[in-house]
């Protein structure tokens, strides 16, 4: 008797002591990466949802994306740039299209971006950012952190030269880009114009460009791949607060991601919280965003061939998992249990 009850024991305890250990095996998604690119495609909003995108529906079909990610109160492009790069709401970093334009950003000012945690994590790596708006690499990423920035203004210039530096020279560990023509589309002729939907047409085949690139580097398989908007349009511009305006799309891919719908309570400005994270960064405590519940989760299913040894741990867990939950919901009474079983003497009696 005094050996089946102590063996028993021994085990609920061991069982429940590996608990951590195999639930941490359900999320490997914290520093799974080694490289995150960030493609902003400024005035896109909701659209993709509205046009012919093939190479959107095919990098994001067994991925995540959100159509109507939640914007800035002010849908202007400095508020959520900064926000989208800093990680906070706009009411906290306060920056706008004249003040990124005046004002260069450095490590001193109060708030960082991404990319200056990603230097402080990773001393040496390469970071680059590639933008049309030449705001963002002046005003809102801090230039005394080295960062590689290039400013072209052309989106065709801004493509070539995002797949000059993915297939030449060191791969960088974040990558920010910025595509300005829809945005300038919907200036031009409206945001409800057929000329704005061309334009978003015409950034799908840029944007299979770039994953392409990024593909065929070799890259993907340890890459997390992000596109998000800064705002929508409507016929009148943007600025306010109508839910074309106020909708972004936020799309997520890489061999982490949970397939499905971003959570709806998702911001743009969750790609700070994505980024980091995929990184192996940890959140830092002046972020006013987090990941979206429910973004990542097991990687996906190998083959015994490719990761016979990941393939023989996943097993391993899903044989097990539901015997550790038992012992972890039963395991309270246990300990109840034993604590009686203990303090009345019986302890002594079984062993006696």
């Amino acid at each position: 008797m005094k050996k089946t009850v102590s063996f028993a024991l021994a085990v609920l305890l061991v069982l429940t002591a590996a608990l951590p250990v195999f639930s941490a095996a359900a999320d490997n998604s914290f520093g799974a990466y080694e490289h995150v690119f960030i493609i902003g495609i400024d005035g896109a909003g909701a659209a993709f949802e509205k046009v012919d995108s093939p190479n959107f529906d095919r990098i994001f079909a067994d991925n995540a994306f959100i159509h109507n990610a939640k914007t800035e109160y002010i849908t202007t492009s400095a508020q959520n740039w900064g926000s989208i790069l800093l990680g906070v709401d706009y009411e906290t970093h306060g920056m706008t299209n004249d003040s990124t334009q005046a004002n260069p950003h450095t490590s001193a000012d109060e708030y960082h971006s991404i990319f200056y945690y990603a230097r402080q994590a990773m001393p040496d790596a390469e970071l680059i950012s590639i933008n049309h708006w030449p705001n963002i690499n002046y005003g809102i990423i801090e230039n005394d952190i080295n960062v590689k920035k290039v400013n072209r203004f052309t989106d065709t210039l801004v493509v070539d030269e995002v797949i000059h530096n993915v297939t030449v020279g060191e791969v960088p560990a974040l990558m920010f880009v910025q595509l300005d023509d829809v945005d300038h589309a919907a200036h031009t002729y409206g945001g409800f114009s057929d000329e704005y939907y061309a334009a978003v047409e015409a950034m799908d085949k840029k944007l299979g460009q770039i994953y392409d690139a990024v593909e065929s580097a070799g890259l993907m398989k340890n890459s997390l791949f992000i596109v998000v908007a800064d705002h929508g349009e409507t016929e009148g511009g943007h600025g306010g607060q109508t839910p074309e305006e106020s909708s972004a799309i936020l799309a997520v891919a890489g061999k982490t991601v949970n397939k499905g719908k971003i959570n709806e309570n998702a911001h743009n400005r969750d790609v700070s919280a994505i980024a980091l994270y995929a990184l192996g960064i940890e959140q830092p405590a002046a972020f006013i965003t987090s990941v979206p519940e429910g973004l990542f989760g097991e990687e996906r299913e190998k083959t015994v061939e490719e990761n016979p040894q990941e393939f023989a741990d996943s097993l391993l867990y899903l044989l097990a998992f539901p015997f550790i939950r038992a012992f972890n919901l039963i395991m309270p009474a246990f300990n109840w249990i034993y604590d009686i079983y203990y303090h009345a003497g019986i302890f002594t009696f079984l062993n006696n």
